[in-house]
């Protein structure tokens, strides 16, 4: 491993042998839809038992488990990544470790496990990132030390998480300061958006997605030693595989929507990215167990890079990753075939095209999302699904993924076929 340190650009690595064998996730359901009563715990489950399914190794076969969460969305969530690696079959020996990077900590997990390999501590690591935003709690922060008649304190987590105390205002803004920047107007927005509605629904329609989501139905996971967890889908549900929040869109529909940030501002809630609750997982495996088991990983894992930004512009984080990337690897952008990056707001990623100098006929193939949604700590690790597979698909070489970071940092990973 060849590592990259500088303190006024970032961190990165250079990988050897080490590969994205296969993976899996749930289909995405819309806020208060149809996985709103899931725990963010089941949906890691479900998706990490489909993707030790599809890699073709075993869950006693897993070295290391390596999960993200962001919102603690249930009673268990302290135990949530022990959970989830139990329940997906892996052995009572195997540590489990939770990481966060907010939007970019899917990537985290694949980035930690890929060390953890190079390092000799693993040879096989699952890698999960599990979201579900409609549980997010209402707390009071202080209830157990009392309050004053008529003084009760709540809050909305799913909204504060959305809200950068730092900056001083929510996220959103970070996107209409770009806008402001790059001088990208309210319809290019809606135009990016209804790109991203338009190639999700055609890979939806056309079988694309059914080739990385596991069917949820209602079920019993069980483990030896452990106490069985009952799922629960609403009645009548049965093979849920669609993402809810996809949805036919024109732009005369959304330009009739106000701003959601600012008064005259850019960004609505078709531009933005959907909130969703989901839950995707990869196996990570050194070249030795691919070679001894046979396997045909997806993709090679090359290299992967992180950084921070003015948290006033947060979204253009995967620009100066990304940057780095080629910095490491001397390739050039023309050199890269593929590109994701999550579509927190439109004008965000608008704004790291402009900045890259990037063809848009190479970002996001499959759409991104604005239209699939963006469960937190399930985004990353989806976007590395997604493309690794859109590689395949296409015999092309090389694929970046990336993510912008609330507070302002970025996240990417070079991956090759």
């Amino acid at each position: 491993m060849k590592v990259y340190q500088k303190r006024e650009k970032g961190i990165g690595a250079l990988y050897d042998e080490v590969y994205l064998v296969d993976g899996a996730r749930t289909a995405f359901g819309k806020l208060c839809g149809t996985l709103a009563q899931v725990s963010p715990t089941d949906l890691g489950i479900f998706a990490s038992r489909a993707a030790l399914n599809n890699a073709g190794i075993s869950g006693d076969e897993m070295d290391q488990a390596i999960i993200a969460n962001i919102g603690q969305a249930s009673t268990d969530a302290y135990f949530l990544p022990r959970h989830i690696a139990l329940y997906a079959g892996l052995p009572m020996s195997v540590p489990t470790l939770m990481v966060q990077r907010i939007c970019a900590s899917g990537m985290e997990t694949m980035i930690t496990a890929t060390e953890q390999i190079t390092l000799g501590k693993a040879r096989s690591v699952l890698c999960c990132g599990t979201e579900n935003m409609s549980l997010s709690p209402t707390v009071s922060f202080g209830n157990r030390l009392g309050y004053a008649l008529g003084r009760l304190n709540f809050k909305d987590m799913l909204w504060e998480a959305l809200n950068d105390t730092a900056a001083g205002y929510p996220m959103g803004l970070t996107a209409e300061n770009l806008a402001k920047k790059h001088h990208i107007s309210r319809e290019k927005c809606d135009l990016f958006a209804k790109r991203s509605q338009e190639l999700a629904q055609a890979a939806s329609e056309n079988g694309y997605f059914s080739g990385e989501i596991t069917p949820l139905n209602s079920t019993i996971f069980e483990a030896v030693g452990l106490k069985p967890r009952k799922v629960r889908l609403p009645r009548g549900m049965t093979d849920f595989t669609c993402d809810e929040n996809i949805r036919p869109t024109d732009q005369e529909s959304m330009a009739k929507l106000p701003p959601v940030f600012a008064k005259d501002g850019v960004q609505t809630a078709a531009n933005s990215s959907g909130i969703v609750d989901g839950a995707a997982a990869v196996v990570i495996a050194h070249k030795s167990v691919v070679e001894a088991k046979n396997l045909k990983p997806l993709s090679r894992i090359v290299a992967s890079a992180s950084c921070g930004v003015d948290p006033q512009y947060m979204g253009i984080g995967p620009v100066p990753a990304i940057e780095i990337l080629l910095e490491m690897t001397g390739l050039s952008l023309a050199e890269i075939d593929l590109i994701e990056i999550n579509e927190a707001f439109a004008a965000q990623c608008i704004a790291c095209e402009m900045e890259l100098g990037l063809e848009r006929d190479k970002l996001n193939v499959h759409g991104g999302s604005i239209a699939l949604g963006h469960p937190l700590a399930a985004t990353g690790t989806r976007l590395s699904l997604t493309i690794s597979r859109a590689l395949k698909e296409r015999n092309a070489k090389y694929g970046i993924v990336s993510a912008c970071v609330g507070g302002g940092q970025g996240t990417a990973i070079l991956l090759e076929n």
